[in-house]
């Protein structure tokens, strides 16, 4: 024990250094100092203590004292005994595995993963106390940032000290970076993700190659030290020439007829029941008379209008259950006999089995008509309505025929079958599912038949009336060639064992082997695991009859343990090591190799303990050092008699491969399989290569078959196979097996967690290259801490072992995993699954950080070009400076009116005076009744009694601010008006919501802090504490009083009104509106809408600020047009009121928001012809806009606008408006002008600041909409946002903008004027200097168009990318949040909405399900997909939350930033966080 002790211990820290250390803890901690620095630092402190080994870490000594098990493990030969396990496994791996892991697990210290938290309701799979609540919302966050073990303190104490929080840490309060106070476990977790973030895993790679354009994507260049393949190149290896002298049958079906005739008695074949007796022996005289019946019925019996239903050669299915192999043999030969084609496949248990639409598939291009079953089987099929058997998804329409003997015709005396040799014509077709899932048809022709059976039986040396035991599925592979065709030719007796008695009684085999003293068996690894399992005390059993013992998937990786493991146990009881004969085969080219006992002239097998890191690149070398990455193969025998083999390169020509390299294994002969059924192109592909030398030389005239297999040839000419070309996954520059991998992370307890056969790994394409992701089937009873634990150990294994990342990793329920038809995992079925988000996990671990490692490099900054360069160089391009303005206003002195129109009290009493009666607003309920009106007088004598009431109740002066707190509707404008008649400053706020108290209250209480007077009416009174608040006035019941004289400003800059407004990014801004900006503004929107008192408009707008509340309130007491109002509120409970309300008052022009534009998409797309019959017509409409402060939502204008076509709403009437803070309208489309066009920009160049129009559909575009026409008076330019340079026409920039009716600044309570001064009086630092323009915060561009204004010059279109506040700085490049979300909403069907934020330099993606909850966890790994394909980043955390958590503010903006606080603060309630490593 003296050797685990730690080097401290000799020498005591002084108290000195203990508190130094300390302090560096809590520097550490506090974020002042950086990891690097800190371990520095401490190790400068610890140097004079810590005696040092020559050129060792001083924080693994500890480690490299004790000898690791795994090296005392690996130099014993393999001899230890397999622990028992009461699992059936089918995969098994031998010990040696295991300890390797164990061993790359222990150089790891535990470090822990910010686990994933999920909602209760989630845990569907643990109990409820399995589940810890989070009661510990305080702890600290586990150390992730570091592999080695502190040796700070000598003995391990169970709870070490965390870095990053103080030793004496009890306080509530963790800082984050941004020095947030957060006191959340999503808070901690996501610091200890970001420290993890910290230390980039992979070196950083140094070349690119150019994607397209701007976005330089790594590609990983070769290490220059990585293994090189230096062998000579390889020759063809010769099989043994098939033996001449024998006399061979000429035709298997020659063999039949004389088996059949002479020896009739003679067994064929026994089928056994679940219990292991013997139900029923089939002879060789049965087969041959029943099988010429069903030639005969089949030939004779179906017809259809006298015309036979089957020609010779046509192909028919053979639907058979794993238990009836009697059935099947007789339907087989059937078939051969009336010169059909059986195609045999798997019996279909429902009507979605996982791949059988794939099978259909095969059938229907096969020209499948008729399907052989059998009786038991055919009643067991899924049936329709009609009793006949259901019609399988992506099936053929089939007829089933049974073939018991009762439903079969006896031939007459004198029939005969014609059936000859027919050499190359199809004899059958084997069905094979690829790495895709799709399923293809291995034609075999009658040559290669015969040839394939003449080269089993010398090769096996089988003889005549042999006895042998067959495991495996006698439909195909092995278990056909062997047990159903060989046998036959040599008139061999195969007792057939069904998967089901080996489920019941693994040891049934061998007991079989024993009792009929068979000489062969022909077995799977799986089987010979699950024997060993289930010998404990069968002390009666022999296995001394048998020479050969076929392992038939002998090329697979994990075969070598299972056939030494059994020879260890079962020696003693007969079983002779030289015995057991692994073979490899594929179906394309049947059997490839199989070693033969030493009496058959076999050399003696061999081994190969090969790197792992070699492997990788495909090279061979045999390892010595390195014990724990390794493989151990075992050589799968000869080629086969009469074959020739090669080994070729993988990829490109097939060239041959170096003495030790790996490659694709080859066959030259004429028993491999002739082609896909009906496939041309990928037959020639693989059926057809020519390998060539380096030279170029083809080495052989005849084509060779690939085999799929990936492997060498050893010394002695033997076969090696290391993996196959299914099972491979190239990433970066290095190969992997799926097979490898399984196998390491079977070797972390995994019986604890989850099942042992129940284990897919594949890859999938994220970003040009290969992703790995593993998925198991978790045990019911591990505990969602438990199975975490699991999961991190194995990252860290395959990590340490395959020097690979495990993109994804994710758990599933038992038994939820699609099924293979004999046990396993149909792979391609769950990758399907994975990538459509139908895999439903319970547990996901994303690792994209630590894999992605070809992202393009992070932008750096150029030294930016002066604004006078910038000028200069756009000149020389012919480029013109990006400028654009509405149309000139006539100054205001020419005017009368605009002189009398100065100021709106002015307006609405001089309207008052000429046109009393004259309507102004009507206000319509959720019914579509008018519930008030206010004329001309009616206003004004109503604003007179609000004045009257201030002056005296609240003893206003001149100049004071009054909030009015009121719901949508005429008193908010008549108490508006009344503050302008007293001198007094209006500000709207909109009233707290009374279901929503706690989130809306405290908006309304800044707006009022900041403005100390407050009118309301009685429903805005809700809840509010009055003492805490300023003066309130209700103004219901005020009398009626008259103002002695209407306050009249000193000038137009006087102040009228504040606009106060939550922007999208969080901040509460009020701007200060003049009575100038107020009539201009009002002018603007006059002239652009073409506004007469005798025009109708309607509005769904909220009237509490920007362009909104100018609508509502302002513009028709400024053009004395009527305005039908309709508060957005009373749409929740009739959707259709806006519609109506258009439609019923013949509306030409009509405002709405997104939101209200969203709820009409939503709520009445299927309504649209209950409306039309309602009368609802909308074809008055001239134009519609959306009032919007952001880049205009063309999906949602565009569906807005198909569906409502139908009613009538023209085509191009939708438009969208532009306003801001600075100044609520820029842009409106009005009713005249040329149409608002669109462009398609590159979304990477936006991210570089760049606009680059590309056609519509290309990879990357972004549609851009303008939104709607410059008004006029309003010149607008773009600058660059650092120099404030001015920017040439289509360069992406910073809008400003310069107009009458610009807000005069912010209204701010904090003093921080200065900050935004320059908001409101910009000027450019090059070119014209004198303009003051305004900044609006929001990136755009301007494009000259080919259209023509009113004015006859060209069109000038401005389009809005979006606000400069909200976008997201990442790897150097600036993204919209917008672009990421809309990716992500289309990920999956199930995302009802998203939101994106950054948190220090994380991307935190917020997604809304709308779905069930146990399906969450599907969207983890498609969100970081798509935009990881996307964008080119890497996503940090996903949150998935229930509808509607995601804010949003009256324009239908999402609130980013209120929505990141929430998320800080832990108080989103989220279904899921899942923390991307």
């Amino acid at each position: 024990m003296a050797d685990r002790e730690c080097p401290l211990e000799a020498v005591p820290l002084p108290a000195e250094v203990r508190e130094s250390l300390a302090e560096l803890e809590l520097e550490l901690s506090e974020g002042d100092i950086t990891q690097k620095g800190y371990e520095k630092k401490r190790a400068k402190l610890l140097a004079r203590y810590i005696p040092l080994i020559q050129g060792v870490d001083p924080s693994l000594q500890a480690e490299n004292r004790i000898p690791g098990p795994s090296q005392t493990m690996t130099t014993v030969p393999k001899q230890q005994k397999p622990r028992p396990t009461n699992s059936r496994d089918e995969r098994f791996r031998s010990d040696v595995h295991t300890e390797a892991v164990q061993a790359a697990l222990a150089k790891y210290k535990e470090r822990k993963m910010p686990m994933p938290s999920k909602r209760r309701s989630v845990l569907v799979h643990s109990s409820v106390e399995t589940y810890t609540p989070p009661a510990d919302l305080h702890s600290a966050p586990p150390d992730v940032t570091t592999g080695l073990v502190e040796h700070s303190h000598c003995e391990r104490p169970q709870l070490a000290s965390v870095r990053g929080v103080p030793r004496g840490y009890s306080g509530s309060i963790l800082e984050t970076a941004g020095g947030v106070p957060v006191n959340s476990r999503v808070s901690s977790k996501i610091q200890q993700l970001l420290n993890t973030l910290k230390r980039p895993k992979r070196p950083p790679l140094k070349e690119f190659f150019v994607d397209d354009f701007e976005e330089l994507l790594e590609v990983q260049q070769p290490d220059p030290n990585q293994p090189k393949p230096e062998g000579s190149q390889m020759v063809v290896l010769k099989g043994e020439p098939l033996a001449l002298g024998t006399p061979w049958p000429p035709s298997l079906l020659a063999a039949l007829q004389r088996w059949g005739t002479t020896q009739p008695k003679a067994p064929c074949l026994t089928a056994l029941d679940t219990t292991g007796k013997a139900v029923y022996t089939l002879t060789y005289g049965k087969l041959w008379s029943r099988s010429l019946k069903l030639a005969y019925t089949l030939l004779n019996k179906l017809t259809s209008k006298n015309e036979p239903l089957l020609k010779p050669g046509d192909r028919v299915a053979l639907v058979f259950p794993n238990s009836d192999p009697v059935m099947f043999m007789v339907a087989f030969y059937g078939c051969l006999l009336a010169e059909l084609v059986p195609v045999p496949i798997e019996v279909p248990l429902t009507r979605k089995d996982a791949g059988s639409q794939q099978v259909g598939f095969l059938l229907g291009s096969c020209g499948v008509t008729l399907a052989l079953t059998t009786d038991a089987c055919q009643k067991g099929l899924p049936k329709a309505q009609t009793g006949e058997v259901a019609t399988f998804k992506g099936w053929p329409p089939l007829a089933w025929l049974v073939v018991d003997g009762k439903h079969l015709t006896k031939p007459p005396k004198d029939w005969h079958p014609l059936a000859q040799d027919m050499g190359a014509e199809t004899a059958y077709i084997e069905y094979k599912t690829s790495k895709e899932g799709s399923t293809v048809g291995v034609t075999v022709s009658h040559a290669s038949l015969l040839a394939q059976c003449r080269a089993l039986t010398q090769a096996c040396g089988y003889s005549e009336a042999e006895t042998l035991t067959n495991v495996l599925d006698f439909k195909r592979d092995a278990g056909l060639w062997h047990g159903v065709l060989t046998s036959v030719m040599n008139r061999m007796h195969v007792i057939s064992i069904p998967y089901a008695l080996m489920k019941v009684n693994p040891l049934s085999w061998i007991q079989k082997v024993c009792s009929y003293k068979a000489r062969a068996a022909l077995v799977k690894s799986r089987d010979m695991h699950w024997s060993l399992l289930a010998q404990r005390g069968q002390r009666d059993v022999s296995l001394s009859s048998l020479r050969m013992l076929i392992v038939a998937d002998g090329a697979n990786p994990w075969s070598i343990s299972s056939c030494d493991a059994f020879l260890n146990v079962f020696q003693s009881r007969g079983l002779r090591p030289e015995v057991i004969c692994p073979c490899a085969s594929s179906p394309e080219a049947l059997t490839v190799a199989i070693r033969r006992p030493p009496d058959l002239g076999g050399p003696p097998p061999r081994k190969a303990v090969l790197s792992m890191n070699g492997l990788s690149y495909g090279v061979i070398r045999v390892d010595t050092e390195e014990k724990l990455s390794v493989l151990t193969v075992q050589d799968v025998g000869q080629v086969m008699p009469g074959a020739n083999v090669c080994v070729v390169k993988v990829e490109g020509t097939p060239y041959l491969c170096k003495t030790d390299e790996v490659g694709e294994i080859c066959v030259n002969s004429s028993a491999t399989g002739a082609g896909y059924y009906g496939l041309l192109g990928i037959t020639k592909n693989i059926f057809e290569t020519i390998p060539v030398t380096a030279g170029g030389v083809p080495v052989s005239d005849g084509p060779f078959t690939r085999t799929g297999l990936l492997g060498f040839v050893g010394p002695d000419n033997l076969v090696f196979v290391v993996g196959k070309l299914d099972g491979l996954m190239v990433v970066g520059v290095r190969r992997h097996n799926a097979d490898d991998i399984v196998a390491t992370a079977l070797a972390v307890e995994p019986m604890k967690f989850v099942y042992r056969g129940r284990i897919a790994v594949f890859s999938v394409t994220v970003l040009h290259d290969d992703r790995i992701v593993l998925v198991a089937e978790q045990r019911p009873d591990a505990s969602e801490e438990d199975s975490f634990q699991w999961m991190s150990r194995v990252l860290q294994a395959i990590d340490s072992i395959h020097q690979v990342g495990v993109y994804c990793l994710a758990l599933v329920p038992a038994n939820t995993l699609p099924k293979a038809p004999l046990g396993g995992i149909h792979i391609s079925e769950t990758k399907q699954r994975f990538l459509e988000g139908m895999l439903h996990p319970c547990n996901v671990l994303m690792c994209p950080h630590t894999c992605v490692t070809n992202l393009p490099k992070p932008r750096q900054k150029q030294p930016e070009v002066g604004p006078a360069s910038m000028i200069v160089g756009n000149l020389v391009a012919g480029k013109r400076i990006a400028q654009a303005s509405g149309r000139e206003l006539a100054h205001l002195e020419d005017s009368d009116q605009a002189r009398k129109f100065l100021f709106l009290p002015d307006v609405l009493q001089w309207r008052a005076h000429t046109t009393p009666d004259h309507p102004l607003f009507l206000l319509l309920n959720a019914k579509g009744t008018v519930t008030s009106t206010a004329t001309c007088i009616q206003l004004h004598k109503k604003a007179e009694r609000v004045a009257a009431a201030l002056m005296e109740k609240a003893r206003v002066s001149a100049g004071d601010h009054v909030a009015l707190v009121y719901p949508p509707g005429v008193d908010l404008i008549a108490a508006f008006y009344g503050c302008l008649y007293c001198g007094c400053v209006p500000v709207t706020v909109r009233p707290p919501h009374p279901q929503n108290l706690a989130t809306t209250l405290p908006t309304v209480k800044m707006i009022v802090e900041a403005i100390m007077r407050l009118l309301k009416s009685k429903e805005a009174a809700a809840a509010v504490d009055v003492r805490t608040w300023p003066t309130i006035l209700d103004t219901d019941d005020i009398p009626k009083k008259k103002v002695a004289s209407i306050f009249r400003p000193p000038s137009p800059d006087v102040l009228a009104y504040l606009d106060f407004s939550v922007s999208t990014t969080g901040i509460l801004a009020g701007v200060k509106m003049s009575h100038a900006a107020t009539s201009a503004l009002c002018r603007s929107i006059k002239l652009q809408c073409e506004l007469y008192p005798s025009r109708q408009i309607a509005i769904c707008l909220d009237p509490y600020c920007g362009l909104g509340f100018a609508l509502w309130c302002l513009c028709s007491v400024y053009s004395g047009h009527q305005s039908v109002l309709v508060p957005p509120l009373e749409l929740e409970s009739n959707v259709s009121l806006w519609l109506s309300a258009v439609s019923q008052y013949k509306a030409r022009v009509t405002f709405c928001s997104y939101s209200v534009m969203e709820m009409c998409t939503k709520g009445l797309g299927a309504q649209t012809g209950v409306l039309r019959m309602k009368g609802v017509n909308l074809s008055c409409v001239r134009t519609c806009m959306v009032v919007a402060e952001e880049r205009p939502r063309i999906a949602l204008t565009q569906s807005f606008s198909k569906l409502f076509k139908d009613l009538g709403l023209p085509a191009r009437a939708v438009s969208t408006t532009f306003g801001c803070r600075v100044n609520v309208a820029i842009c409106l489309q009005g009713t005249a002008g040329p149409d608002p066009t669109t462009v398609y920009v590159d979304m990477r160049a936006l991210r570089h600041d760049r606009v680059r129009l590309v056609e519509r559909g290309s990879p990357h575009s972004l549609p851009l909409t303008e939104s709607g026409k410059i008004l006029p008076g309003v010149k607008v330019i773009i600058a660059h946002t650092e120099t404030k340079g001015p920017l040439g026409d289509s360069h992406l920039g910073e809008i400003w903008v310069s107009s009458p009716h610009n807000a005069t600044g912010y209204y701010t309570v904090y003093g921080e004027e200065s900050l935004h001064a320059d908001h409101f009086s910009a000027r450019l630092s090059f070119g014209d200097t004198q303009t003051i323009w305004a900044r609006t915060g929001y990136l755009g561009f301007l494009r000259r168009t080919e259209l023509t204004d009113a004015s006859g010059e060209r069109h000038d279109a401005l389009y809005v990318v979006g606000s400069l506040d909200e976008t997201l700085e990442l790897r150097g490049m600036r993204y919209h949040p917008i672009d990421i979300e809309t990716s992500v909403i289309r990920a999956h069907r199930s995302i009802a909405e998203c939101a994106v934020f950054t948190w220090t330099n994380l991307l935190v993606v917020v997604v809304e399900l709308d779905g069930l909850e146990q399906d969450a966890l599907d969207l983890v790994a498609l969100v970081t997909n798509v935009v990881l394909e996307e964008h080119h980043l890497v996503v940090g955390v996903v949150v998935i939350v229930d509808p509607g958590v995601i804010p949003i503010n009256s324009r239908g903006e999402k609130q980013r930033m209120h929505l990141r606080d929430g998320f800080l603060a832990d108080q989103l309630d989220p279904i899921y966080v899942a923390y991307n490593m």
